[in-house]
């Protein structure tokens, strides 16, 4: 039986509505917070801290600000909560490519976690992770040879990166991996970090068949470092309210299907 995602707490939507806050608005005091949440100052002081420990948000005194975006968009708790109905449309389309005792690798994006949570009604298959979330999603179905790749734990991505995660990578050979990124245009894919761009593109060297997985907030953008072109994807997936003629120019180099995003 697939794994469901956890409802979120009250405490989650509370930070997460403070996030949302800050972000629009880029600083915020502890009282402006308060009155927005309905709770107390000192509860409010209590979310600023894990937020600020989490390195979602930059704690001043009397308040916080945001931290910039590309902190966000690496940060695996911010990412959990973003885009999520984009990312099921992704994983229900993405399952069709799975058959029972294939190997599956999976990269550290939040899109591949909701494609692990589908994996249990699959079948026998050998799964091979970074990302802690995937291993504790699929952890205890008996059907499921789970491989977790190790290295040096990355708090911010909650994944394990790094050099001897690369090498570790290198030492398979799957049939099939499901890699995300921070952004793609018609013919190159980007990523705002270099060590995350090392990792994925080992991921891809060790897969026969490579499929992107891509929300539409990421399409249409660019960041930092070259991740891959777009013709390196045999399949690119894509979900939300995307330009037709972007994603014509993308089918010039590579299948493109678009999943129904319920």
């Amino acid at each position: 039986m697939a794994s469901a995602p956890k409802k979120q707490s009250p405490r989650l939507l509370r930070q997460q509505k403070i996030i949302d806050h800050v972000v629009a608005q880029g600083f915020a005091s502890a009282a402006e917070l308060s009155a927005l949440t309905g709770v107390s100052l000192m509860t409010v002081h209590r979310d600023l801290d894990d937020l600020a420990t989490r390195g979602l948000l930059r704690k001043y005194h009397g308040g916080v600000s945001a931290q910039p975006s590309t902190v966000f968009e690496s940060s695996s708790d911010f990412r959990l909560h973003t885009h999520t109905a984009e990312k099921d449309a992704l994983a229900r389309d993405a399952v069709g490519f799975i058959h029972p005792g294939m190997s599956v690798m999976l990269d550290d994006s939040t899109t591949a976690l909701a494609l692990a949570r589908l994996l249990p009604d699959v079948g026998p298959l050998t799964v091979v992770t970074n990302y802690r979330q995937v291993v504790d999603a699929l952890r205890e179905v008996p059907d499921i040879r789970l491989i977790g790749l190790g290295g040096e734990y990355s708090r911010t991505h909650d994944s394990y990166l790094g050099l001897p995660c690369q090498e570790m990578v290198r030492s398979f050979s799957v049939d099939i991996a499901f890699l995300s990124t921070s952004a793609m245009n018609a013919r190159l894919t980007f990523h705002q970090e270099q060590e995350i761009v090392l990792v994925k593109r080992a991921m891809m060297d060790t897969a026969a068949t490579r499929v992107l997985m891509m929300d539409a907030s990421k399409v249409g953008r660019a960041a930092l470092h070259q991740f891959a072109p777009v013709d390196s994807f045999h399949h690119v997936l894509l979900a939300g309210e995307l330009d037709a003629e972007l994603v014509e120019a993308m089918r010039e180099h590579t299948d493109v299907r678009l999943a129904a995003v319920e």
